[in-house]
C-alpha cells in the first residue's frame, strides 16, 4: 500500500495544471484550529448553507450530531461544498451529543456554546490563543440542549441591535467563522494544518476530482 503523499503525487498526473495549482494555494488556507459541530438540525437548507460558508472560509471540518434528525447525503444542495470538506457523521446512539463532545474534548478542542449566557463574551472577543475551538450550534426551534450548555467550556454571542431576538442558524454560524478565521489570520497562532492533514485532505480532494480515482488507485497500490 502506497503511503497517502505517494497517491497525492500521483493522483496529480491525472488533473490539469490549473486544478493543481488552485490544490496548492487552497490546502493552505484550510485549518482545523476551529470546528463547526451542528446539533440536530432538520432543515437542510441550514445543514447546507453552513457547509459552504465553511468551504469559504477555510474550515475543514464540520460535525454533524444526528439524533433526531438526520442528514440528507444524498442531496445535491451541498454537495458543491461537502465535497471539499471533511464531515463527521454522529449518529450511532440514541443520543449522540456527549461522544461527539468527548471526543473533541480530547482531541484538545474548547467546547464554546453559541448562544447568550451569563458568562458570555462577544466572538470578537473570544481568545483565540487558549487552544483549539469547537463552535456548537443548535437546532432551528430550541435552539443547544442542555447537555451542551451543562458542558460548554465558554460560551460566544454575536451582537445584535435589533428587535429580533436571534439569528437565523446559518447566517449565525457564517458571522462566526468569519471574525474567527479573520482574526486567526492575523495571528501568530500556528491555525494551518500540519503537513499529514494536508495529505489527507488532498488525497479526498484528488479522489473526488477525478471520476475513476478508486480504480486507478487500486492499480496503482497493487
Amino acid at each position: 500500500m502506497k503511503t497517502i503523499n505517494e497517491q497525492v503525487t500521483y493522483l496529480r498526473e491525472f488533473v490539469v495544471d490549473d486544478k493543481n495549482l488552485l490544490f496548492d494555494r487552497l490546502i493552505h488556507e484550510r485549518t482545523d484550529y476551529a470546528t463547526v459541530v451542528l446539533e440536530d438540525l432538520y432543515q437542510s437548507h441550514n445543514q447546507s448553507a453552513v457547509m459552504r460558508s465553511a468551504d469559504c472560509y477555510g474550515i475543514q471540518n464540520v460535525h454533524l450530531i444526528e439524533n433526531r434528525n438526520h442528514y440528507d447525503a444524498t442531496s445535491t444542495v451541498s454537495q458543491g461544498a461537502r465535497e471539499w470538506l471533511t464531515l463527521h457523521r454522529h449518529k450511532a446512539l440514541m443520543n449522540n451529543t456527549q461522544e461527539t463532545i468527548d471526543g473533541l474534548r480530547t482531541a484538545g478542542y474548547r467546547i464554546i456554546a453559541t448562544m447568550p449566557h451569563t458568562d458570555d463574551v462577544l466572538i470578537e472577543d473570544l481568545d483565540l490563543e487558549r487552544g483549539p475551538m469547537a463552535f456548537f450550534f443548535g437546532t432551528e426551534l430550541t435552539g443547544l440542549s442542555d447537555l451542551v450548555i451543562s458542558q460548554a467550556d465558554e460560551f460566544v454571542k454575536v451582537p445584535m441591535y435589533g428587535f429580533t431576538e436571534s439569528l437565523n442558524i446559518s447566517v449565525c454560524a457564517a458571522l462566526v467563522m468569519y471574525s474567527i478565521t479573520r482574526r486567526l489570520r492575523a495571528s501568530n497562532i500556528n491555525w494551518h494544518l500540519s503537513k499529514a492533514r494536508q495529505d489527507e485532505v488532498l488525497l479526498q480532494w484528488y479522489r473526488n476530482a477525478i471520476k475513476a480515482s478508486d480504480e486507478i488507485l487500486e492499480r496503482f497500490n497493487q
